[in-house]
């Protein structure tokens, strides 16, 4: 009885996300809390495979090197994003960097015991199929993006997802502290290109600048502008 009941309090019903604590207190469970500052390495690209990782609070970036030396961002991730799930797929080392890029608090669980929980849970088994092919669909559109849209398009874009736009119903929405070199790495840009950008976003009262980047819906209005 008390085995059902932790299943169904492990994601939280109103709001249809992972109740991460309900995770925690699961017996038997193995799983360590890690705290990161920013800029600090959470795992290494060729770094041995055996976790996955949640993201309880902070941001962090998903990054790979190539043999040349160049490094290119693949994903900014924020608080409910699961990441280094590769291993559940028999990936035996990492294929990217994750790095914290604010002082991040990160649910590490060991992947036999989340491939046990995944058979043994179903609402948590449907969550984390729906943030995989989430995330494939917004790698497609990254791809789409990087391919037919000008650099404004982009950026405006790029900040409306990190803000997380649509999943909170509230007119502003504020970023990760995340710099424009960052950001112009992205979008595949320069920096002065980003800040150029940046200055009209916030002359025309798309974003503000009030300890961290508001964001306001109206952005996406440069997004749908043909």
């Amino acid at each position: 009885m008390n085995r059902s009941k932790t299943k169904i309090k492990s994601v939280d019903e109103k709001k249809g996300a992972f109740n991460a604590q309900a995770f925690l207190d699961s017996a038997g469970l193995a799983r360590t809390v890690r705290r990161f500052k920013r800029a600090e390495n959470i795992f290494t690209q060729g770094s041995p495979a055996e976790t996955v990782m949640y993201i309880q609070a902070g941001g962090v970036k998903i990054t790979a090197l190539s043999g040349a030396g160049k490094e290119a961002i693949i994903a900014i991730l924020g608080p409910g994003d699961f990441f280094g799930e590769g291993c559940l797929a028999a990936q035996s080392v990492r294929m990217g960097n994750a790095t914290s890029i604010t002082p991040s608090t990160v649910l590490v669980i060991d992947k036999n015991q989340m491939l046990k929980v995944l058979h043994e849970q179903h609402e948590l088994s449907d969550l984390f199929i729906n943030f995989v092919l989430t995330r494939n669909i917004r790698i497609e559109e990254d791809l789409v993006d990087q391919l037919f849209n000008s650099t404004e398009k982009r950026l405006a874009r790029t900040l409306l997802l990190l803000a997380r736009y649509g999943k909170e119903e509230q007119p502003h929405r504020v970023l990760p502290k995340v710099s424009q070199e960052t950001l112009a790495e992205m979008i595949g840009t320069t920096r002065t290109r980003v800040n150029l950008f940046m200055n009209k976003f916030r002359k025309l009262g798309f974003i503000k600048y009030n300890g961290g980047i508001q964001i306001d819906a109206s952005l996406l209005s440069v997004v749908l502008h043909d």
